[in-house]
């Protein structure tokens, strides 16, 4: 029989105390992918796309392919011949997708999807081919599904080719707020074909090229320069071809983009250049009827602080009224009903929540140069519009 061992006395289980009882975790997770130009991606002998999918055509592997439906209506076909040829086992998701549809329940099919296939968590990857929602909406469902799998992207809009789909944000929409919720959450990399743009609509073009403005204006005066001679050479068609000075553009303003994000891809630093555009607009662009595009959005917005910068000087009325010129002649909208001083008030309200208690408001001042203020006051913002509508009708006269 076993004895029955002694109870430990306290001084028996006594540690030495801790000196101090807290402790201080430490760790860095480097971001590293790649954004490549790459023309003619889904010709067969093209293995660019297989590559970054992890592939050769020795080793089939499955991959979950999101892809947005009018996407798959112009290119399915060549989609699935590509992944066949590389031997890559395509399980597909066709989603309807705008704005409307970027919400938490279509993130959630990308997740059910996941799930059907069994994904696994590393070596199985998702790839998002489609325009800048879908992608934000792909990144953010494989920012959440087990904490993390790798997703490449493949934007095929001009918007999601030089702003959206190359960054390291995800997001959805949610109560009535813009990408509320939302994480970074860097792709594998990003393929940009030029291709995919000649089958998109002018006013998908011209809502890309929002976002060239917006970078024109705000950090590259020679690409200010360089949209004013292109302005009227602008089709969809042109941006399709390569080495043309239209691919030089979009070059530029995605090499721009990314050197005003690198340094800053969790923004700890909440002044950003590449806000300039994004103070009201977000409130418009949920709230116009009929709705607006993203870019549209913010050539309304640009245009009203193309009226903030120049009412305080930063702009000279020359400047200013060439820049909005250079937007309309883009195809853009630069007033919109609902755009006014209510609007107005509580889109900044928000901005300030957003930028952890300040305006952090970007403005142009020269042209290719920003400056940040944080005192812009109510009848400022209406003097603004007024200057808008001033400007908007002395163009029509000079049109007339």
């Amino acid at each position: 029989m076993n004895p029955i061992a002694a109870p430990l006395s306290s001084a028996d289980t006594a540690l030495p105390a801790h000196p101090t009882a807290a402790w201080q975790v430490t760790a860095s997770q480097p971001v590293q992918f790649s954004v490549r130009i790459a023309n003619g991606l889904l010709e067969p002998e093209n293995p660019l796309l297989a590559q970054q999918c992890g592939c050769t055509r020795h080793t089939p592997q499955r991959r979950l392919v999101v892809v947005d439906r009018n996407v798959d209506t112009l290119y399915g076909e060549a989609l699935r011949r590509y992944f066949d040829h590389w031997r890559i086992q395509a399980t597909w998701q066709v989603l309807e997708i705008d704005e409307s549809h970027k919400n938490l329940e279509q993130a959630l099919l990308i997740v059910h999807a996941m799930d059907r296939l069994g994904l696994l968590r590393r070596h199985e990857m998702v790839v998002a081919i489609g325009g800048g929602v879908l992608t934000d909406l792909v990144g953010f469902a494989c920012s959440l599904y087990r904490r993390g799998v790798p997703y490449l992207r493949v934007p095929t809009t001009l918007m999601g080719q030089i702003d959206a789909g190359i960054g390291i944000k995800t997001g959805v929409n949610q109560g009535g707020h813009k990408n509320r919720l939302g994480s970074y959450f860097a792709p594998a990399g990003v393929l940009i074909d030029p291709g995919f743009l000649a089958s998109l609509s002018q006013r998908h073009i011209n809502n890309g090229l929002a976002e060239i403005i917006k970078m024109a204006l705000i950090d590259d005066a020679g690409l200010f320069h360089a949209l004013e001679s292109a302005v009227g050479h602008l089709p969809p068609r042109a941006w399709a071809t390569p080495g043309g000075p239209l691919a030089q553009i979009m070059e530029r303003a995605i090499s721009g983009m990314l050197a005003q994000l690198t340094p800053n891809l969790w923004e700890q630093e909440l002044a950003r250049s590449v806000d300039f555009g994004h103070t009201f607009s977000p409130a418009l662009e949920l709230h116009a009827k009929p709705m607006l595009l993203h870019g549209e959005a913010v050539a309304v917005d640009m245009a009203l602080s193309l009226g903030l910068a120049t009412r305080r000087g930063y702009l000279s009325q020359a400047e200013g009224a060439r820049a909005l010129q250079l937007i309309e002649r883009c195809g853009l909208p630069t007033q919109n009903p609902v755009f006014n001083a209510t609007l107005l008030q509580r889109a900044l309200a928000q901005a300030v929540q957003h930028r952890d208690g300040q305006q952090r408001v970007p403005l142009p001042g020269p042209l290719g140069h920003c400056v940040f203020v944080n005192d812009l006051r109510p009848q400022e913002l209406t003097g603004a519009l007024d200057w808008v509508a001033l400007q908007r009708s002395s163009n029509e006269r000079q049109r007339a």
